[in-house]
């Protein structure tokens, strides 16, 4: 009596399909037979490339969603304001202090009050003996400080302008036709003035103190 007992185990690996098969031989022993084939093409699994695609922009989107999550709430971190850079003054550029300029507009950098503040000292005595008197200079400090803070470029939209805030500007002209960027030019046409309307500088900080102008 011959029994017949067949089992098949698969195993896939290596692109080869392992078939075990137990059979019964004529002397009653049982025989193992192993049979190996190549894995046909048909049976080979396949990835679709767009599946792959669709599950790596999946993991992107999921990345970039937790990491906005994790960033709520935190607002972008605001730095002190700081003064702007000064512009780079031209080196062709003599405007604002000494002699040269142009009567055009406004070109190049301001001298420093404290040059401007030196050239007016400079220039006082030459007013009269009321200019050269002790504190005058002081009195055209605190007087220009707040006209313009001794800003050559220093322009008011009543139409005053430069350091003195002539109204109107045009008027510094009769004391050099660079008036619009030079310091010296400026500060001559300002003490004139002052001379000609109080006498010294002390008188028209007195008159600016007591009318908000001079």
């Amino acid at each position: 009596m011959a029994a017949v007992l067949a089992g098949a185990a698969v195993v896939v690996g290596g692109g080869a399909v392992a078939a075990l098969a137990l059979t019964g031989g004529d002397d009653g022993a049982d025989q193992a037979t192993v049979a190996s084939k190549p894995l046909a093409d048909a049976e080979v699994p396949q990835v679709d490339p767009k599946v792959l695609e669709e599950q790596r922009r999946k993991q992107a989107l999921d990345r970039a969603s937790r990491a906005v999550r994790e960033g709520a709430g935190k607002g972008p971190s605001l730095q002190p304001k700081g003064k702007p850079l000064p512009t780079k003054k031209p080196e062709d550029d003599k405007g604002g202090g000494g002699s040269g300029g142009s009567g055009g507009g406004p070109t190049g950098d301001p001298v420093p009050a404290g040059q401007a503040q030196a050239i007016a000292k400079r220039l006082m005595p030459g007013y009269g003996a009321a200019f050269r008197k002790s504190g005058q200079f002081g009195c055209l400090v605190n007087l220009w400080n707040k006209e313009s803070h001794w800003n050559t470029h220093a322009a008011n939209p009543s139409g005053a302008y430069g350091i003195p805030q002539a109204l109107p500007g045009t008027k510094m002209s009769s004391a050099g036709p660079d008036w619009q960027n030079n310091a010296t030019t400026q500060i001559k046409w300002g003490l004139g003035y002052i001379k000609g309307r109080y006498g010294s500088p002390c008188g028209a900080w007195s008159h600016s103190e007591s009318v908000g102008w001079y």
